[in-house]
């Protein structure tokens, strides 16, 4: 199988790389080709392990480049594109809008008009439960559930998702659309919730909570989710969405004290910080469908799975180091003090 793999060098786009090509690959053989910008959160040390592997090739460049992505395309001349790339942070989208609809939606229409010019035989995009807002008690999102955004995020995200299955429709283009719940797990840049949380109590840095911190989200462990895109990517049907769920739902509170206890810090490093506009209440999914039609599940349960996330910070501290600097650090300060 041979793929090109957008944002292949972000948290989760590298552990579908990772697994992939990794010595315990349920797809032996296969070949990547990974198009990654290289912004603030694509990190070439997070492909390390496979940069020697000789099925393995690395393509710095923008997903908005309709020339490059052409030529890549009638290059490897692919099976499939599996487009994790994005702009895929709330907080960041709210200071700053415009680059989540250049990525997101403009982005994206590049890839599509190559799939549909150049008849790349599967396109996966690969998207998010935060395009249903939140989500009252006690209901689940299946995949029918009405979109309703509540962030440029999140919106630019439903556009793009609009926009992938209006080529299924009316160009018959081969897409399959795939929407997960939050992921965690090694390699995540720190401005998500988990590894923030670990990296500031690590150093015994305050840990800023939004509002009352009971936000309730579903959590999938990486390599769960990079199992269920695999799935989809074999055996899912053309034009359809899939939605992708942990199982496991918690208010980012009882997250938050769960990392506290792993790490033996306590929880007086909690402070309470502004909560962020629109910030949505609950995500819930329902993977029914994708369970049914492809045989997959969640493995990882979430205390084992934070567990092994946390003592990953712990032992890769210049990892964290290396990333936390410079820009980060003024975004960081941008938006806990606004």
């Amino acid at each position: 199988m041979r793929l090109i793999v957008t944002g292949g060098a972000g948290f989760i786009g590298s552990a579908f790389v990772r697994l992939l090509l990794g010595p315990e690959s349920p797809e032996p053989g296969a070949g990547i080709t990974v198009l990654d910008k290289l912004t603030y959160a694509g990190n070439l040390d997070n492909l390390a392990a496979v940069a020697d592997h000789p099925a393995y090739r690395f393509v710095q460049g923008d997903i908005c480049d309709a020339d490059l992505v052409n030529r890549l395309i009638s290059e490897t001349s692919p099976d499939a594109i599996v487009h994790f790339a994005a702009e895929s942070h709330v907080d960041r989208s709210i200071l700053s809008p415009a680059p989540v609809f250049e990525t997101n939606l403009r982005g994206t229409f590049t890839l599509l008009e190559a799939v549909r010019t150049l008849k790349v035989p599967r396109y996966i995009h690969v998207s998010t439960d935060e395009v249903y807002g939140s989500i009252a008690d006690p209901h689940d999102a299946d995949e029918e559930y009405p979109l309703l955004p509540s962030s440029p995020y999140s919106a630019s995200k439903a556009g793009s998702d609009l926009l992938a299955l209006s080529y299924f429709r009316t160009f018959r283009c081969p897409v399959v659309v795939t929407r997960a719940s939050n992921n965690y797990g090694p390699y995540q840049f720190p401005e998500k919730l988990i590894p923030l949380m670990i990296a500031n109590a690590l150093e015994d840095k305050s840990l800023p909570i939004y509002g009352d911190g009971m936000q309730i989200r579903d959590w999938l462990y990486v390599e769960d989710h990079c199992r269920a895109i695999l799935s989809v990517l074999r055996k899912g049907r053309l034009g359809e969405v899939y939605n992708i769920g942990g199982s496991r739902s918690l208010p980012n509170l009882d997250v938050v004290r769960k990392i506290l206890e792993i790490t033996g810090k306590p929880e007086s490093l909690m402070v309470t910080v502004k909560d962020r506009p629109g910030h949505d209440r609950r995500y819930a999914l329902s993977s029914e469908k994708i369970e049914r039609e492809t045989g997959w599940q969640p493995l990882v349960p979430f205390e084992r799975g934070l567990a092994e996330t946390v003592r990953w910070y712990q032992d890769n501290p210049e990892w964290i180091r290396r990333v936390m600097t410079g820009e980060y650090k003024d975004y960081y300060l941008l938006n806990y003090t606004r």
